[in-house]
């Protein structure tokens, strides 16, 4: 019979404890072994590279670049390795970019640990494992999503199309609420809106995909 293969595992959590349970959890796994530990990304990619782990369990929010940026750096530098998101978040805006970054599972915090234990051994099989409400909303954005006539920008308002373009044009918060006659506070109320609706973490990838889609061009500049 032949040797069932170790499953190598890198935790990457800003905080110490969250570190010291998943470590334990896994030690106790007769086919798991934990090989790293990173409390943040740049650590993580770096360790990412080296070690080569079959699994990362990926915390979202951490100091410096956030979990979203590690995983599509640590795909970049060790794309056998699969990253399982782990984190307290399940809304549009982090669960996207997560997913298209190159995470295979997402899951929260409050997982049961024999869930947690179950995603990882699934995960080395290339098998996707979503919490609940997370796969609740994959389902609806696919149903919802018509790909022969998406339009990226559907969701939006016409202002907010308005502030996007002008985001894209390299406007600042208080540029934008100058140019159009309103608040600050409303503008940030937009941007917010907006990243939301486009499922991004920051307005520099709101203003590339705004480029990349036609939203602006370099005639109307």
């Amino acid at each position: 019979m032949s040797e069932t293969k170790t499953i190598t595992i890198l935790i990457v959590d800003d905080h110490a404890i969250v570190r010291q349970g998943l470590r334990a959890l896994f030690t106790i796994q007769p086919d798991c072994r934990v090989i790293g530990e990173a409390s943040s990304g740049e650590d993580a990619v770096t360790l990412a590279a080296e070690l080569v782990p079959d699994i990362i369990l990926m915390d979202l929010i951490m100091p410096g670049i956030g979990g979203v940026e590690t995983t599509r750096r640590i795909k970049d530098v060790s794309p056998s390795s699969q990253v399982i998101i782990l984190t307290s978040f399940h809304d549009d805006e982090h669960i996207f970019p997560a997913l298209r970054a190159g995470a295979l599972s997402y899951a929260l915090k409050d997982i049961e640990p024999s869930q947690l234990v179950e995603t990882v051994r699934k995960a080395i099989l290339g098998e996707s494992i979503m919490h609940p409400r997370v796969a609740a909303r994959v389902v609806q954005e696919i149903r919802t999503t018509q790909p022969a006539t998406w339009d990226p920008f559907a969701a939006l308002s016409e202002r907010e199309l308005e502030v996007l373009r002008l985001i894209a044009g390299g406007l600042t918060n208080a540029e934008i609420a100058e140019h159009l006659f309103i608040s600050e506070k409303t503008v940030k109320g937009h941007v917010s809106n907006i990243l939301g609706k486009l499922h991004m973490l920051d307005r520099t990838k709101a203003a590339v995909f705004a480029w990349e889609q036609g939203l602006v061009s370099r005639e109307t500049e």
